[in-house]
């Protein structure tokens, strides 16, 4: 799935070819791409038919379009959803789910969406964030990120720290990749508990964090597959840059040791046994 690098990569190009346009027509394809809009796919299409784009926001891995005031089209991309920006002649893409031309002829916006778990919909915003998400975290490229409350939440929460890492009511955007990139940057096991953080630790940890999604966003994002592609259908490299993440049995880039994987939450996380040891009193 798509995490914050990803998701700001598409962002930034969405905002560069859609912001200050205005909708001609909209289109929504499949009835699953528009599940959480409550009044249905037609009232979606209806509703965004006229609108102004104002810009592109961002929090966590979702993204949203204002078009209002009070006013956004909410975007997830799940598992394999693209947003790209395409000819108005060119002809459909086989998993094309919702398609919006604009009063200009210019580039459509148009959502693919393979295995249809991602969704978009027209939601109320308050103070600017869409009101399905208020509940989501501020992410730690954000100004609004509180790196104090954030060590507080840890020492309450008695959890393993890539499951804290993974919530995204304590923190947006990271997801199994980046945690096991940013816990081997700051030396700290997945299952070290999170009571046991040092303020000196958890900031390390952020500091982990920021390092590997600054990194990411400048190689475009991390593709596994064809699935995840920036608004020009290009795939982002930053695969070729990660040091645990699926590289089970490589030496570790810092000490030489066998990469280790374990399973974690029916996925992977990705270790160096000696440079991240594990706990002797862990959560799992």
């Amino acid at each position: 799935m798509p995490e914050l690098p990803e998701v700001e990569v598409v962002r930034r190009g969405v905002e560069r070819w859609v912001a200050g346009r205005t909708v001609r027509t909209a289109e929504v394809l499949h009835p699953r791409s528009a599940r959480r809009h409550a009044e249905g796919p037609a009232d979606l299409a209806a509703r965004m038919t006229g609108r102004t784009i104002a810009a592109a926001r961002r929090r966590g891995k979702y993204l949203w379009l204002p078009v209002g005031d009070d006013e956004a089209l909410l975007a997830h991309l799940g598992m394999s959803g693209q947003l790209i920006v395409d000819d108005p002649d060119r002809p459909p893409e086989k998993h094309l789910r919702a398609r919006f031309t604009f009063t200009d002829g210019g580039p459509d916006l148009r959502f693919i969406d393979q295995r249809t778990f991602g969704h978009l919909m027209l939601t109320a915003t308050k103070d600017g964030i869409p009101e399905p998400i208020t509940h989501i975290a501020p992410d730690p490229l954000e100004d609004a990120f509180d790196e104090e409350a954030f060590h507080r939440a840890l020492r309450r929460r008695r959890t393993g720290v890539k499951r804290a890492l993974l919530d995204q009511t304590l923190i947006s955007g990271v997801g199994n990749i980046y945690a096991d990139e940013a816990l081997w940057r700051a030396r700290l096991h997945w299952a070290r508990p999170t009571e046991t953080l040092t303020r000196a630790e958890v900031t390390r940890l952020l500091t982990g964090v920021r390092e590997v999604m600054t990194a990411a966003l400048k190689a475009g994002g991390t593709s596994f597959d064809s699935l995840y592609v920036n608004v020009n259908g290009e795939s982002g490299y930053f695969e070729r840059s990660l040091n645990v993440y699926g590289r089970r049995d490589e030496p570790c880039a810092r000490c030489g040791s066998p990469i280790r994987r374990d399973a974690f939450m029916n996925r992977s996380s990705f270790t160096c046994p000696t440079c991240q040891p594990r706990p002797r009193r862990a959560h799992y």
